[in-house]
């Protein structure tokens, strides 16, 4: 008690160093020493006192000392938190007296600054994340993202690749984590899709027009990537993602058919159908013509393109089984057979002209593709 007492006196009339010295030995005997009721009761006091301080080095100092303890008194903690950037950015990263209440209250109300710390805590709880994840600043978002420590779930991923995915640097973050979901990577597919086709020198070089088709084949094509690289529990959610966005065309569909996606295509029809996952994967597997078609009718698939989807399954199914040696080169040379529209056939039935174009173009896509690996393992033997 005399010792505070003298301390305030002499607090005074001391140099800015000095206060600060003495402020972090007062906070560091608070939170160390075994001090007496009312020696503690006289400290907590003078620490409250040196709130006021004019100094920021005085009030850095009373953070630096008081961030990290349980023992620290709340109220210079809530203080300390609330003050100018640099002496917040200490206790809003390192105090455990911090609720989640309280740091999701500071994210709604606080500066980029402070949002930036409490994504940076050690660890980051999921209801924290979520906020940062809905109102906070792009910078908030990517040290969250960053960090290690802060479990971040499905639909907080989703809020940020929805309102910062045409950033690239978040774009960039977002896409190198292993815990983003399936749909999410859609959604940033499309975001750079919308950004390189509206890019000047894209519509410099190609035109408005040329380029937004060549940047949507591009975008259909990573979409097929990203089903091969998705797990198979988050089929139902990226097929859900993508109905919504209106992107389950009969299109997209066949070419999934043609190059291989067998397991996704069932999610697909399970999803579309109505039906469950497993009794969809076994007459993919093992089932008749007619029960498949039935299956097609219920998803919305068009008559039109049943047969070419047939076609494709069977052959998929031999190379399953090992019955057969084959690839999207020579599936989807099948399936134009299927159509009549091969060199020398009659040509494909007029309603059909446009899916064999398709079908056309996802052929000569991979014999390119083909070609062009074997030129490079030719190159580097």
């Amino acid at each position: 008690m005399v010792v505070v007492s003298h301390f305030l006196r002499w607090i005074d009339t001391a140099r800015v160093s000095q206060r600060a010295a003495g402020a972090a030995a007062l906070a560091r005997a608070y939170v160390a020493s075994e001090l007496a009721f009312e020696d503690r009761c006289a400290a907590e006091a003078a620490l409250t006192y040196l709130l006021d301080d004019p100094s920021a080095k005085v009030r850095y100092a009373l953070a630096e000392a008081l961030a990290i303890h349980r023992l620290a008194p709340l109220q210079i903690i809530h203080a300390l938190a609330s003050d100018q950037d640099e002496i917040a950015d200490l206790v809003l990263k390192r105090s455990p007296l911090l609720t989640d209440g309280d740091l999701i209250d500071r994210i709604a109300m606080g500066t980029e600054g402070v949002q930036c710390s409490i994504a940076g805590r050690a660890l980051v709880s999921k209801s924290v994340a979520a906020a940062i994840a809905e109102v906070g600043c792009a910078e908030a978002c990517l040290v969250l993202l960053r960090n290690d420590g802060a479990d971040i779930a499905s639909l907080s991923f989703r809020r940020m690749a929805e309102r910062f995915g045409a950033i690239a640097r978040l774009r960039e973050a977002l896409l190198a984590d292993r815990r983003l979901p399936a749909d999410c990577r859609h959604v940033l597919l499309v975001k750079l899709s919308e950004a390189l086709k509206g890019a000047p020198l894209v519509v410099a070089l190609m035109g408005g027009a040329r380029g937004e088709r060549v940047m949507r084949e591009a975008c259909v094509k990573a979409s097929l990537t990203l089903i091969e690289k998705t797990r198979a529990d988050e089929h139902e959610a990226l097929v859900e993602h993508l109905r919504l966005a209106g992107e389950l065309t009969t299109a997209f569909i066949v070419r999934m058919v043609a190059h291989g996606k067998i397991d996704f295509f069932a999610s697909v029809l399970g999803v579309l159908a109505g039906r469950e996952a497993a009794r969809v994967r076994a007459l993919l597997a093992t089932g008749r013509d007619l029960a498949l078609a039935a299956l097609f009718r219920s998803a919305g698939l068009p008559e039109s393109a049943h047969g070419v989807i047939l076609r494709a399954l069977k052959i998929w199914r031999e190379v399953a089984n090992g019955r057969r040696v084959a690839g999207t080169q020579e599936v989807s040379w099948l399936m134009l057979k299927e159509l009549g529209a091969c060199p020398g056939q009659r040509g494909p039935a007029p309603h059909q002209a446009e899916l064999a174009g398709l079908i056309r173009s996802i052929h000569l896509e991979v014999l390119r593709e083909n070609a062009r690996g074997h030129a490079l393992a030719i190159a580097a033997a």
